[in-house]
């Protein structure tokens, strides 16, 4: 990796104290002077580090209502796995533990407020199977 700028370092520069051989042609470092040394620099500030972690919590609405609508779709496709096992007799123990998960996962809100409304009905009908599963 090369470093290239006022605080870099450049290989191959003359330092300044060569001997020179002629008036022109090949020349050598002085193999006992001291190389030129930099003062070790400050580091610069890269922005201001605080606003950018603050831009990146920042959640665009549109995103928060497209996770929440797919929280909602997996929670009724979880109901759904669970209506089949139970018509068919194959009661699971992960579809509960499923079931927990979509629980979990409706209780934020999306910022939409006819949105919200249908996912605490989802919400309802999960903890209802929840109460119901826990009395088998």
């Amino acid at each position: 990796m090369r470093i290239y700028g006022p605080n870099g370092t450049t290989l191959g520069a003359p330092t300044g104290n060569t001997r020179r051989a002629g008036a022109s042609g090949f020349a050598l470092p002085d193999a006992i002077a001291t190389p030129e040394t930099r003062a070790a620099a400050t580091p610069k500030a890269a922005g201001n580090i605080d606003a950018l972690l603050a831009m990146q919590g920042i959640e665009d609405p549109l995103e928060r209502r497209k996770r929440s609508v797919q929280r909602g779709r997996g929670a009724l496709d979880v109901l759904d796995d669970l209506k089949i096992g139970l018509l068919s007799g194959n009661f699971d123990a992960s579809t509960v533990n499923r079931l927990r998960d979509a629980a979990a996962s409706l209780k934020s809100t999306s910022g939409d407020p006819g949105l919200d409304a249908v996912l605490s009905e989802i919400e309802l009908r999960v903890e209802v199977e929840l109460a119901k599963a826990g009395q088998f």
